[in-house]
């Protein structure tokens, strides 16, 4: 099956996008399988607001390991199914904790094997120094990875906060040739163009 892999600094909203996501595709019970970076997996099927309510959190690090739920899109011309792959948040140089270094390497490992490539960029805190969700060299790292693929877009995402307009002026001049989609993970805002593009690379 193939798979479209959400990716991004610690607390950028890709969980949030996850499930959103799976919900606007009309998926109402989310199966989805669990796999730890130490290479344990198990399955749990919930509903969106159990998944809403147990998988989010605003502290960093809050999922370790990749989180993987099947859908089935609907389109103009039939379905398409693929598998919509969260994953831990990326940090700048070497997490002092060796469970998150594992889950980003987890992360990273699974990245090259994806049909997709939605990078999440929290817009609102962008250009914010000193801050875990600001633009930094991993950002760039991915970018340059996702240049190198059809299927890669950056998702600037928080774009109900006030803050993110100027945050997606800054992620256009700063990746300028990218495919650049402004979303918001909470509102469910630029969705359609996200699906039309997951749609089309898969």
């Amino acid at each position: 099956m193939r798979e479209c892999i959400v990716i991004g600094k610690a607390n950028v909203g890709k969980t949030l996008f996850a499930i959103n996501f799976a919900d606007y595709l009309k998926v109402t019970r989310l199966n989805i399988e669990f796999a730890t970076p130490s290479g344990e997996s198990y399955r749990r099927v919930l509903s969106v607001p159990l998944a809403l309510q147990e998988l989010i959190s605003d502290q960093p690090h809050h999922t370790l390991g990749l989180q993987r739920i099947e859908i089935q899109m609907p389109g103009v011309k039939g379905r398409k199914y693929f598998a919509l792959v969260d994953t831990s948040g990326l940090t700048e140089g070497i997490h002092g904790e060796t469970l998150i270094r594992r889950a980003m390497a987890q992360t990273l490992a699974k990245v090259r094997d994806a049909h997709v490539i939605l990078h999440l960029i929290d817009a609102s805190r962008s250009g914010q120094v000193g801050a875990i969700e600001a633009l930094g060299e991993v950002d760039w790292q991915v970018a340059q990875f996702g240049a190198m693929r059809t299927g890669y877009a950056i998702l600037a995402n928080k774009m109900d906060l006030k803050e993110a307009q100027n945050g997606l002026v800054q992620i256009r001049r700063e990746f300028p040739g990218h495919v650049i989609f402004p979303v918001s993970a909470l509102l469910k805002t630029g969705f359609e163009e996200v699906k039309q593009f997951v749609w089309r690379h898969l």
